[in-house]
């Protein structure tokens, strides 16, 4: 009777039982049914059904070695052209045989010789006793409890009893756990900023941020950092703590020292700008943006703007280090910085260039 395919076994255990097929290689089909009396249509189509029955990195793996046979059997070729390393393919190259396609399965990786449990059932039991007593001690601790007790073991094996029965499921812990976790503060006012909204004119988004000053050992002082996004204009306010109440006198500044009026505040999510100072700008109608958490590259000209003032000021100021001693020079400060100093943002001018040229703008549109 002559073979077909119909008439073989579908399962690659049972073909190779059949003895038709001493190598099956189901990439290079010539040598894996070169002693099969099949018409090649056929012959590929029994080799489809051997690959597909195969692990997706055994067909990979095979897919290197019919390559590189038949590439000239160039090693560093055939690494380059599979993105593998040398040491990879002479790996799988010892491992293959060409009789055995599971030669290029993943094998297990667990070590011939594995550490056998030493520890006796009442060692067990003491430390589950001693950990259930004092459920949030640690190994360290159970080990000099347990050497009081006449039991030595070492702060290691107390720990892989312990994991030997939480993994089994022998240790009973504590049903109640507090957290550790503040309960979120509730913001009455503040939100989120809108991806729709977007500063496009001076006063849209003025960011507030809180700076340490640190002028000498032992003294912390600290200052409210305020800054336009769009005209770079800031207004900063030292005072001896950060409070909501110097917070809203912060505000207070800036608003009666900015030369457009302000829209909206984006500050982070300091307590100090909660409470008195929400309650504030919501009264006045400022819209009150607060940053997500760990986020301060999304004030960041605030942020760089307080290393200006440590730099530029703060370093350089001979001032007494005190509120009342930096706040002369502080203003002083800031008309420099609003007038005089040249900002690589604005293209080189001031803040108040930029005003002027901004508000000459708007009335050549106007006329």
């Amino acid at each position: 009777m002559a073979l077909s395919i119909e008439t073989l076994p579908r399962s690659p255990s049972l073909l190779q039982s059949t003895k038709l097929m001493p190598v099956l290689c189901p990439v290079c089909t010539e040598c894996a049914m070169q002693n099969l009396t099949l018409p090649s249509r056929a012959q590929r189509q029994l080799a489809k059904l051997h690959l597909d029955d195969l692990q997706a990195d055994v067909r990979r793996r095979l897919q290197w070695f019919d390559w590189h046979a038949r590439h000239g059997e160039n090693v560093s070729l055939t690494c380059r052209h599979f993105g593998i390393s040398r040491q990879t393919f002479y790996r799988w190259q010892q491992r293959y045989n060409p009789q055995d396609l599971r030669s290029l399965g993943d094998h297990s990786s667990r070590p011939r010789k594995v550490r056998q449990r030493t520890w006796t059932p009442e060692e067990v039991v003491a430390v589950r006793n001693l950990r259930e007593r004092f459920p949030f001690w640690g190994k360290a601790k159970l080990a000099v409890l347990l050497l009081a007790d006449g039991i030595r073991l070492s702060v290691s094996r107390v720990g892989r009893i312990l994991s030997y029965l939480k993994r089994t499921r022998q240790l009973r812990e504590p049903l109640r756990r507090t957290s550790a976790q503040r309960r979120p503060w509730q913001r009455p006012y503040a939100t989120r900023k809108p991806r729709s909204y977007v500063a496009r004119a001076p006063g849209d988004i003025v960011q507030l941020d809180t700076m340490d000053v640190r002028p000498e050992p032992g003294i912390v002082l600290k200052q409210f950092t305020a800054v336009d996004v769009v005209s770079r204009w800031s207004v900063p306010t030292i005072v001896s703590r950060a409070t909501a109440a110097l917070a809203v006198r912060a505000l207070e500044n800036l608003i009666a020292r900015m030369p457009f009026p302000v829209r909206a505040i984006q500050v982070d999510g300091g307590s100090e700008f909660m409470a008195h100072f929400e309650e504030f700008c919501r009264t006045h109608s400022i819209l009150l943006f607060v940053l997500p958490p760990r986020s301060p590259k999304l004030n960041g000209c605030v942020e760089r703007l307080n290393r200006t003032y440590r730099e530029e000021f703060y370093n350089c100021s001979t001032a007494t280090p005190t509120v009342a001693g930096f706040q002369h020079d502080l203003r002083r400060w800031e008309h420099i910085y609003n007038h005089i100093r040249p900002h690589q943002a604005l293209g080189y001018l001031t803040p108040a260039q930029f005003l002027a040229h901004r508000h000459q703008e708007e009335l050549s549109r106007t006329y």
